[in-house]
Order: structure tokens, then sequence, then C-alpha cells
């Protein structure tokens, strides 16, 4: 395969004017887009819209440029809008496209992409073991399904995924059944947790034994590496895109990891460039930037309200939603390495990474 890699600004959720350029000049042939991974500039919570807003924009611009029926669009093409671009964050999205090359094994490992989808889910499902174990099985056969041998290249695991409503919660009862939570909003900690627990099955980070009801949203020693969750409004299914390195890839494009332990963790995002492949010394060179296609990164409050042992208000603000501040606090740490504030960051890591930090990626041109 052949996967390519475009970061567009975004005036607006609804704005195509820089993939409409893409598609004119050439650059980009619409047929091979596969995923559409989006910051959009809502709050992030339950009632952010602009998530919605901007996936069925990018599904009607792409239903007539291809001519086909927005089902068929969005049966093919994995979006994944995540809301808050807090601080300095510049709302933007990625473009993935993939192109089937001769099959061939390479010495050399090149970023592979795999986009799947699970079933809907019904409220009384969403948050629960039955979404960790569908989302298990759907991030196994996207490493089959990408040329991936070692789940080890397996670098990031982005996942959105659905939240429940207050219409939700009441056709769920209706039937006799209960939810997981009847706050919408902590809905989508459970949806997020479940999800990342499932990726972390999938890649043998856990002990698939350990995963129980109770340990969703309480064990926070159970957590993936890789993994990255949303959840919005939008949707009822889990819409994976699964990146990592293979060898049957002539991409030009490589990724790397590693794991930022607290929301101000510098030495974290080195380690993820110079896994991805760059050779740095303390900090990237003006040349080393220019290789940097995007960082994607998770961040949250830290569970006990400090950051080395200095305590914030993330936790006790009423006004302003804790996901909100460590989105643009992690944004400001990695603006400052990359010089470069169109960066993605999404809040709320439950499960994933260690509790107050979270997994962070970097995609670079080789």
């Amino acid at each position: 395969m052949n996967v390519k890699v475009y970061k567009i600004p975004m005036s607006g959720p609804d704005d195509m004017s820089s993939l409409e350029e893409l598609i004119n000049t050439n650059e980009i042939n619409p047929e091979e887009i596969i995923a559409i991974l989006g910051k959009t500039e809502g709050n992030g919570c339950v009632n952010d819209f602009t998530r919605g807003f901007c996936t069925a924009s990018f599904r009607s611009f792409l239903s007539k440029k291809l001519g086909k029926t927005e089902k068929e669009i969005e049966e093919k093409v994995a979006f994944v809008m995540s809301g808050g671009t807090e601080g300095v964050m510049t709302p933007h999205a990625t473009i993935f496209t993939k192109t089937e090359t001769e099959d061939i094994t390479k010495e050399e490992k090149s970023l592979a992409v795999s986009v799947g989808f699970t079933r809907d889910f019904l409220p009384e499902e969403m948050g629960t073991l039955t979404m960790v174990n569908e989302v298990k099985e759907v991030v196994l056969e996207l490493i089959e399904k990408a040329g991936i041998e070692d789940k080890e290249d397996v670098h990031f695991v982005q996942i959105k995924c659905p939240l429940l409503t207050s219409d939700r919660i009441q056709e769920a009862k209706s039937r006799g059944k209960s939810v997981i939570v009847e706050d919408t909003y902590e809905s989508m900690g459970y949806t997020r947790g479940a999800s990342a627990l499932g990726v972390a099955i999938a890649l043998g980070e856990i002990d698939e034994n350990k995963v129980t009801e109770d340990a969703i949203l309480k064990d926070w020693s159970l957590y993936s590496e890789v993994a990255s969750t949303s959840a919005g409004v939008e949707l009822l299914n889990c819409e994976i895109i699964l990146m990592g390195n293979s060898r049957k890839s002539i991409s030009k494009y490589r990724i790397g990891h590693s794991v930022m332990e607290d929301a101000i963790d510098l030495e974290g995002i080195i380690k993820a460039m110079t896994n991805s492949g760059l050779k740095i010394d303390k900090l990237p060179t003006e040349e080393d930037k220019k290789r940097i296609v995007n960082v994607l990164a998770k961040a949250e409050a830290s569970p006990d309200g400090h950051v080395r042992g200095r305590r914030n208000t993330m936790l006790t603000d009423s006004d302003i939603n804790h996901t909100r501040h460590a989105r643009a606090v992690v944004n400001g740490v990695i603006a400052s390495i990359v010089g470069d504030p169109m960066v993605y960051v999404s809040g709320g890591a439950e499960h994933q990474g260690p509790a107050g930090g979270g997994p962070v990626a970097v995609i670079i041109e080789k």
C-alpha cells in the first residue's frame, strides 16, 4: 500500500476550501481518501454539534465530488471529529489517502493505515464490556488489514465512539434496560474508557481477564499506550483509524509514539519524535520540524488534582470543564516544541496512558 497524509487548516467546521484546492490541483484523488481526522472548535462536550456538522460537511462534499450517496461515503471513509480547540490550538483536519500497490515486502517499515467500524451499540451497551469486546475484534482485523506483522508496530489507534443522551437513556428504560450511568457527560468517559480497553486487550498491553465491568473507569492501572478515543453525539458505533508501520507499505511517511506521563511532559513528546525516526538532540531543529506532518495526543486532568506535586484547579473549575483546560495545556506544550499550534490534541484520556497523562504519536516524512 501507499499511504499519504495531508494536514489542512479550517476556518470553520464546514470549510472545504483547502481540501477542494488539493483535489483541483490533483494532489489528492478523492477516491483514495480513507479517513479524515479533525479538530473542530466546539466545546468538546455532550452538546458540541460542531463535530456532527463537520462530519456532515465532509460527507456531503465527497458525495458530490465522487457522485456517490452519503451512505456509500460513510461506509468507506472514517470521519473522526474531536471537539475543542482551546488556547492556541488551530482547527484543522488530517486527511489520509491510500492506494493499493504491488504486493511487496520491504526491509524498511513505513506508515500503514486501515479503517473499520463496529456495529451500532444499544444505549445499555455503551461503556460496558460489550463495547470493549466489539472494539477488540475490529482492532485485530485492522492490524491484519494494514499488513502489520508485529503488534508493537501499531503506534496510534484513533477511535470515535458514541455517548448517552437523554433520549437514548429513556429509550433503554422503555425496554426495561438500565444504562451504565445516567449523567450524559459522564457517559463520554465510560465509552472512551471502554473503547481504549478494547485496544489494550487487542494489542496484548493488558490481561483481558483483568478487564471487568467494575474495572472500567476505576482501575487506572489498566490502559493502552496507543489508544486515543473521542466521544460524540453524532454516531452510534465506533469508527476506528489504526496507524502503524509495515513492511508492506511504500509510504514516504512513518509514525512513532510514546506516552506523556503528565500534561507538561516535554520529554515524552521528544521520545515520540525519536521513536518515529527523527534523530533529535534535545529539541528538534528547524529541519526536523519541517519533516513533522502532525502530532497526535491525548490530554486529561490528573485525577488527584495535581501536576508534579503542585495543585491545579482543572477539576474544581465550575465554569470551564477540565477537558478544556487539559487540551489547552498539552497543545501549548507540543506547539512550543514543534513551532506550530496546528496539532491534534483530544481531551479525556480514560485508560489511555497513565492517569493524568496520555499517548502521543508523531507522523513524519522520512
